[in-house]
């Protein structure tokens, strides 16, 4: 029996509030309660992308597509820029296939808070979910582009190796980074307006540091484990290892890439939810 005030009352009379933690965690089950919203939204971002389109989902490919014909022209025939032995478009293509997804998420899920302003002041649902939406959503996107880096192989005449196994950790260590990005970003912008105008500058000058038209053989070897601290280096040096056998497995960019990959995530929860109670407000 407890008592308040010498009255006496159970124990199940009365919810105990208590604070958040001071480490907050990604709330799977509460996202896992509002799958079916998580999979709406999804749809509707797809839906949205494409609809009323006469090309479809052939627009997937169109930007890696377009971008590769440009950086072939320019750094591969003029600049004269080496392509591991591959010839420079598809050595140019299969880098431009992680960027594009990851450029692409990192974009939507750093402005999915502002996008979203209705939905934040009306109903209540995981705040989380938002920036998990193109994460998701740009799948469909990566999927596609694949099948025709498949095909742009079998063009050259490329098979890919036995390391092609380990994509799916080269996939996910590159969803963690945009989704991590893109809950700091998202949680700025709202805050920042400014964040949003200077997103795009920042994404364009990532990819200049990530090796899209170059390869990492070109980054000296003592500043090779700094290099790898931007995750998409070993992503992408990871994927052309994989699909185009250029160069043995980068473990060590992949390495110490996944390690920030991770780190990234976990302050970038933290500082979200930190953020999160003012949302609504400043929405």
């Amino acid at each position: 029996m407890f008592y308040k005030n010498n009255y006496p009352f159970k124990q199940d009379e009365f919810i105990l509030i208590e604070p958040p933690k001071r480490w907050p965690k990604l709330e799977f089950k509460e996202i896992w309660a509002y799958r079916e919203l998580l999979y709406f939204l999804v749809w509707r971002d797809l839906k949205v992308l494409y609809k009323q389109t006469v090309m479809g989902f052939s627009w997937a490919v169109m930007k890696p597509l377009f971008s590769m014909i440009v950086f072939s022209i320019v750094f591969g025939k003029l600049a004269k820029i080496p392509s591991d032995g591959v010839p420079y478009p598809i050595f140019a293509f299969a880098a431009l296939i992680p960027w594009s997804y990851f450029s692409s998420s990192l974009n939507s899920s750093g402005m999915s808070l502002i996008s979203n302003t209705n939905l934040l002041t009306k109903i209540y649902f995981p705040r989380l979910i938002l920036p998990i939406i193109p994460i998701l959503s740009n799948i469909i996107n990566l999927s596609i582009s694949c099948v025709f880096l498949f095909g742009m192989m079998i063009y050259y005449g490329i098979y890919p190796s036995w390391n092609i196994l380990f994509s799916p950790l080269l996939f996910i260590m590159m969803a963690l980074t945009a989704l991590g990005l893109g809950m700091w970003l998202s949680a700025l912008g709202i805050q920042y307006r400014d964040v949003n105008h200077a997103m795009q500058f920042f994404v364009m000058m990532l990819m200049y540091a990530a090796p899209v038209v170059y390869p990492a053989s070109l980054i000296p070897e003592r500043y090779r484990l700094i290099y790898g601290m931007f995750p998409m280096a070993g992503v992408i040096e990871g994927f052309r290892a994989s699909f185009l056998r250029t160069r043995p497995m980068p473990w060590d960019l992949i390495v110490i890439g996944a390690f920030v990959a991770i780190l990234i995530v976990f302050t970038g929860v933290q500082y979200f939810h930190n953020m999160e109670k003012n949302f609504a407000d400043v929405a």
